[in-house]
């Protein structure tokens, strides 16, 4: 062999060595998506000629004493089974079982520990209409859930089955994994109530029933459908509840009426029941005995609740992008406006979050908008949030903005909160990004991320970490439940967040980036999406192959490291040009940009796409200088989460 190929090939080598830490071909594995297209879900990303989804209408009316603190139901439900499929079962999910004695959450994490036996609900009858009358359903009831044993099985393609579910359920200081509470206050108690009715399980073409327990990491994922729902309570007391409203002007009393008429018309928040209305005014035309509030929602997966006589009331209207309006409401006690919180300002928050929303994402398709403060640190349900009451500043704009959010993902766009939480926790995560550099111009921006985000830091720093330690640990791809529940907030909200961000402003650019989530948003509205589904549907409205990045970022934790290696003229003239070479050390592959400074006081930005890395883990390329270099630098703007970013720099 001749000496300068024996030569070559020992630098070659040397190289190869260096880099053992990135293998082209596992980054860039074919086949990425292990299914074709079908008649349900299209290989584009949307919902194919055949999508079918089953739904669900409820119509629920129940008391709460708010002596004994026990909700009575009867839940009507009406399941319409859409799918092709004979079912000779149903599942049911029953959240307020999750601290019973037999759920797999009391027994995962405190074994041993014996559970009041007035936790969770109680049944009293369970009824199918069933040739022509009501008859008693065998059922089993399983921790969360709930299956019903049918006599006769339900047909596909639309055949419906009529359910009466009588029940009753202990409402405690926490409830339903803490998505439901009570907080005394110096003007009454504060009744949250989430959760509180039996709900349907998801059927789908994905897994057929989806029926893993609720055992406290992982929410929720459910049918849409109309809920129409009454509360009967004592008087003199506030009911704030999803959707609209029904029966306003026979409960509320005439002041309530006309200050509210004037909340839906005004941009900015007018009070609807001050502090001293407390004292002395009830918000009901009955002073006493009990009321019933008249709910309906529309096409929604959920509804829940609250109750108070301590409650301060105020709103305003939201402006949505096609001249249509909403109502932005808040209530709260009146420690919500003493001791630095700044609740008085929650109306404001919600406005403006919904109008951004809106204008970037998707139209906000229910009448109202609803912060409740209350003991529950931030649980979101369609329309209706519940806050800590206690929060204040730009926690609370962050808390109210994030939890509204959620009406996006997974309210409105329905996908499966248990198995895959970055698809509501991340996407909605991201889209906060935005609405806070927006809100008044920039007051709370920028976004950060709590623990990962010390004064001053670097995103694209603080996400390293993370990374670093899930290595070999749970991916984007691992249900909750299935974790530590410490890694959930930093992978599910976090490294997703900053994922799409990856993609927005370095991958696809804002213009293609934002079409293509709009696109996703605007498809699988009302629906049940996956993250195949997602994936496929950026990648066909973004016009790119993103295989390498969902398996790097998504499948993975992939680590990256972009580094110089060297520098050299052409034909060691600068004014012929510089060849930089350049090296993608550790396994994830990103877009490159280098900035080059030169003597003569010339900048150029070279860009350079992932496909360089598709053949290996070096690339060098040459740069048209006309004078002496001084610097050159990989990703100048520290962007991305290059976890050595000692090798960035060159100088001579």
């Amino acid at each position: 062999m001749h000496k300068l190929s024996i030569l070559l090939s020992a630098v070659i080598c040397m190289m190869q060595a260096k880099a053992q830490n990135y293998d082209a071909h596992k980054a860039f594995a074919p086949i990425f998506y292990s299914s074709n297209g079908n008649d349900f879900r299209s290989a584009n990303g949307a919902p194919a000629g055949n999508y079918w989804q089953n739904r669900v209408n409820y119509n629920i009316k129940a008391s709460f004493d708010t002596t004994t603190n026990i909700l009575d139901g009867i839940a009507n439900i009406d399941y319409i089974n859409n799918s092709p499929d004979k079912l000779d079962f149903l599942w049911l999910e029953l959240d307020q079982n999750a601290e019973k004695e037999d759920s797999r959450g009391l027994s995962e994490m405190n074994p041993g520990v014996k559970a009041s036996a007035e936790k969770g609900f109680k049944f009293f009858s369970v009824l199918a209409w069933q040739n022509g009358k009501w008859q008693p359903v065998n059922y089993i009831v399983e921790g969360t859930r709930m299956q019903l044993r049918l006599k006769n099985a339900l047909s596909g393609n639309g055949k419906a089955l009529k359910l009466k579910i009588n029940y009753s359920f202990k409402l405690l200081k926490s409830s339903a994994g803490n998505r439901a509470g009570i907080l005394e206050t110096q003007n009454g108690k504060i009744y949250e109530l989430g959760y509180w009715f039996p709900r349907m399980c998801v059927y789908d073409d994905l897994l057929g029933w989806n029926t893993l327990p609720f055992i406290g990491g992982g929410e929720f994922y459910m049918e849409y459908g109309d809920i129409d729902y009454t509360i009967t309570a004592p008087s003199g007391m506030i009911a704030m509840g999803s959707g609209e409203l029904l029966n306003g002007d026979e409960v509320w009393s005439d002041k309530i009426l006309t200050n509210l008429a004037k909340a839906k018309k005004s941009e900015k928040t007018i009070i609807i029941r001050s502090l001293e209305d407390l004292k002395n005014v009830s918000p009901t035309k009955k002073t006493s005995g009990n009321v019933t509030w008249h709910f309906a929602m529309k096409n929604t997966r959920d509804v829940a609740f609250a109750l108070s006589k301590a409650f301060i009331w105020d709103g305003a209207k939201i402006d949505l992008p096609d001249g249509k309006t909403a109502f932005a409401q808040s209530v709260y006690p009146k420690e919500s406006i003493e001791n630095k919180s700044e609740w008085n300002r929650a109306t404001e928050y919600l406005k403006a979050s919904v109008e951004d929303f809106s204008k970037r994402w998707f139209e906000y398709p229910y009448p109202e908008a609803t912060n409740v403060g209350g003991p529950i640190g931030g649980m979101e349900f369609p329309a209706l949030t519940f806050d800590y009451y206690r929060a204040g500043g730009k926690g609370l704009w962050a808390l109210l903005s994030h939890e509204i959010g959620h009406s996006w993902y997974p309210m409105i766009v329905g996908s499966d909160e248990r198995r895959f939480p970055f698809m509501d926790e991340g996407f909605n995560t991201f889209v906060d990004i935005y609405a806070q550099q927006d809100f008044n111009h920039g007051e709370f921006a920028p976004k950060r991320d709590g623990e990962y985000a010390p004064k001053g830091g670097n995103p694209a720093d603080e996400i390293i970490p993370v990374i670093k330690e899930l290595q070999n640990g749970p991916t984007l791809m691992t249900p909750p439940d299935w974790m530590d529940y410490k890694y959930v907030h930093p992978l599910a909200y976090f490294k997703t967040a900053f994922g799409l961000v990856l993609l927005r402003d370095i991958v696809l650019g804002k213009d293609r980036f934002d079409y293509a989530f709009r696109n996703y948003t605007k498809n699988w509205a009302f629906k049940h999406p996956s993250p195949a589904d997602f994936f496929r549907s950026m990648d066909n409205a973004a016009g790119e192959d993103l295989s390498w990045f969902w398996r790097g970022w998504f499948y993975n934790n992939w680590q990256l490291d972009q580094a110089i290696t060297g520098v050299k003229y052409v034909d060691d003239d600068a004014h012929k040009g510089a060849l930089v070479s350049i090296e993608n050390k550790e396994q994830l592959p990103m877009p490159v940009s280098v900035e080059i400074k030169e003597a003569n006081g010339k900048t150029q930005i070279v860009k350079l796409p992932v496909e360089i890395w598709q053949r290996g883990a070096y690339w060098t390329f040459q740069a048209p200088t006309t004078s002496k270099i001084i610097s050159v630098v990989i990703d100048p703007k520290n962007q991305l989460p290059d976890i050595d970013r000692s090798n960035n720099i060159w100088k001579p």
